[in-house]
């Protein structure tokens, strides 16, 4: 539909224009949120930091939207955490909740009659709590331990009804928590990998060389007295379009290619009547069996190659892999 009969239809602004002020409404309030932060953030740092159990987080309607995606992300970076609802808290959940424990409840006006049912309970089970609210005067707030300031100057609804900037405010402010803990507890790229283990991150942090490569009898290898149709052979035979030139302790020599195939073509080289040493490319790209995946992946791309020998410690070989193992390892 065209601007102008967006507008005919009762449209104030044209789109894009509607969309790039609320967008800077919102940013206006990160911002300003980030300026306002204080000695309870540290407070707040600290008693998650000393919790013994794990930091449940809760909150009604679109907060709880918003605590949803916090306990997820404290979760995956190194903060055991879970999201309980308020409403079914009433009647049965608050079970999930041990005195070792630190809640995190949300409201935007700090009055939300769900959360302000339970927050007496959890107090009286020796929980300590922390909120997150627009409202310094709340009942919420002050029941907290520990109270975080997320009021916004206005919403970026044109009628100032719907939770926008005020939700994207309480976002942030559980993002910065989770990256300060993930920051105060020394959480690692390898630590996240783990518990990301499905996804392509886990796979890029997790997968090393010895798990995708080819190994025993699947490796093309020939001595250096080997003949040129020799090493085409086992080109053939183990379909890796290389394989390595070894010495007697099966170290590798060099290596030979199908690209060097095509050079000694093109340099009128007799490959009838020579050997393998003759035209394979010495000191060959190698790797350890331990190294990542994603190492191969970067040695390869950038040395222009599509494939690599893996040798051990001892620069004995061990294994051998292309670009198309790491595809179907989706490592790429």
């Amino acid at each position: 539909m065209e601007t102008s009969e967006l507008q005919k239809i009762g449209a104030v602004k044209a789109p894009v224009e509607l969309a790039k002020e609320v967008l800077l409404i919102e940013s206006r309030e990160v911002e300003a949120l980030a300026h306002r932060l204080d000695e309870n953030f540290n407070r707040a740092i600290a008693l998650i930091l000393q919790c013994r159990g794990r930091v449940v987080v809760t909150g009604m309607g679109k907060s709880g939207h918003i605590g949803n995606k916090i306990a997820a992300t404290l979760a995956s970076t190194g903060t055991p955490s879970f999201f309980m609802h308020p409403a079914e808290a009433s009647h049965g959940d608050l079970g999930m909740i041990t005195k070792e424990d630190v809640v995190i409840a949300i409201s935007n006006s700090g009055e939300a009659d769900e959360l302000l049912t339970i927050v007496p309970l959890i107090k009286r089970m020796g929980a300590r709590l922390i909120s997150i609210t627009g409202n310094t005067k709340s009942t919420l707030s002050r029941a907290s331990d520990v109270y975080l300031d997320a009021h916004v100057s206005q919403e970026a609804c044109p009628l100032g009804l719907s939770p926008t900037a005020s939700t994207t405010a309480a976002l942030a402010l559980g993002d910065a928590l989770a990256v300060v803990l993930l920051d105060q507890r020394g959480f690692s790229s390898d630590d996240y990998a783990r518990s990301h283990p499905g996804g392509a991150l886990g796979r890029r942090l997790l997968v090393l060389v010895k798990n995708v490569m080819r190994s025993g009898d699947a490796v093309p290898s020939v001595s250096i007295q080997a003949t040129v149709k020799d090493a085409l052979l086992e080109m053939s035979q183990k379909g890796l379009g290389m394989t390595a030139i070894v010495d007697a302790e099966y170290k590798p020599l060099g290596v030979f290619t199908d690209g060097d195939l095509r050079r000694a073509f093109e340099s009128g080289v007799n490959i009838t009547e020579c050997t393998v040493n003759d035209v394979m490319r010495m000191k060959p790209l190698t790797i350890l069996p331990d190294q990542l995946a994603v190492d191969a992946v970067e040695v390869m791309e950038k040395k222009k190659v599509t494939a690599l020998l893996v040798v051990n410690a001892e620069g004995i070989l061990v294994g051998a892999l292309n670009m198309h193992d790491l595809l179907i390892a989706k490592v790429v």
